[in-house]
């Protein structure tokens, strides 16, 4: 299959990320920020949206200074079903037409605290923004998509949602509802000419660890692997938009990735005994930061790109 699908792109198959007119959440940062530079870069129109506008303008201005490219920055908060429409609309009115490229990026951090030590309202906030953020965004532009007979759909998962690990409830939970999402969109539009990839890298070097609700002890580690193993994210931006040409639907950039996912599904017993038993050695965080009011202040976070 993957000797099919570089044949395809090497004879001029269709080439979505470039020329695209493209709407991308998340798009003040990070993964999100990466994806609209180098659509930008490929010739196409971008629709910057986030829920920190003037990140979303910061984006905007390296664009015209870097490519000299047109692009628009907008306020959603990807969790609000009602930003979503108002940004379907907006696409279509800036465009003129249907976008041709939608990027579901925008995503939270959440870990550190077991089920049961969580609380309802984190788990809200992280499934409101990384699953419904998702949902809403495809339910949205799946139909303008496959009203003008073609694009593409790149929903942001992660790792996470196939490797389960411990400690991170909410995030994995939310991921593996986008993996299976996209699984499923890219049944249900076979042969409508709307291709759908999902991205699930393990660490990329951006702010989603900072801009979360992590406890310190996770913090920590996750910043250490960010800075000894993590991709850039305009190295998984380009790796993305080009898998997506190549009509890919899984993306996992880096090797560790891929060996989880293949020992997870030919060992699964063995994988989690083995996770257990390394969430018993990692550090803990203090039992006392878990309870309610403890922690540090969580009102400010931002939606940000994976």
């Amino acid at each position: 299959m993957w000797v099919l699908d570089n044949l395809r792109f090497a004879l001029g198959g269709p080439r979505r990320s470039h020329g695209a007119r493209a709407v991308v959440t998340g798009a003040g940062s990070g993964i999100g920020r990466a994806f609209a530079l180098e659509l930008a870069a490929r010739g196409g129109e971008v629709i910057c949206a986030d829920i920190d506008k003037d990140r979303a303008d910061d984006t905007v201005r390296l664009i015209d200074r870097t490519h000299g490219r047109q692009a628009h920055a907008v306020f959603c908060d990807v969790s609000r079903r009602e930003d979503v429409e108002s940004l379907a609309l907006h696409a279509e009115l800036i465009f003129g037409r249907a976008p041709t490229l939608v990027i579901n990026n925008a995503g939270v951090g959440i870990g550190g605290k077991p089920v049961g030590e969580i609380g309802f309202d984190d788990w809200q906030w992280a499934l409101g923004i990384n699953l419904w953020g998702v949902v809403h965004g495809c339910e949205l532009f799946a139909p303008q998509l496959r009203a003008a007979g073609g694009g593409g759909i790149i929903n942001v998962a992660s790792a996470a949602g196939f490797t389960a690990a411990p400690t991170m409830g909410p995030y994995n939970v939310s991921k593996a509802g986008v993996l299976s999402l996209s699984e499923t969109m890219a049944a249900e539009l076979s042969g409508s000419g709307v291709a759908v990839t999902v991205l699930c890298p393990t660490f990329v070097r951006t702010n989603v660890a900072r801009d979360g609700r992590i406890t310190a002890t996770s913090m920590r580690l996750a910043e250490n692997l960010m800075r000894w193993t993590g991709f850039t994210p305009e190295h998984v931006a380009r790796m993305t938009l080009d898998a997506h040409d190549r009509g890919r639907l899984y993306v996992l950039p880096q090797l560790d990735a891929t060996v989880i996912w293949h020992l997870k599904r030919h060992f699964p017993a063995l994988y989690t005994h083995g996770l257990g038993v390394l969430n018993r050695l990692l550090p803990q965080d203090d039992p006392a930061a878990h309870a309610p009011g403890t922690g540090p202040d969580l009102t400010e976070e931002k939606k940000t790109g994976v």
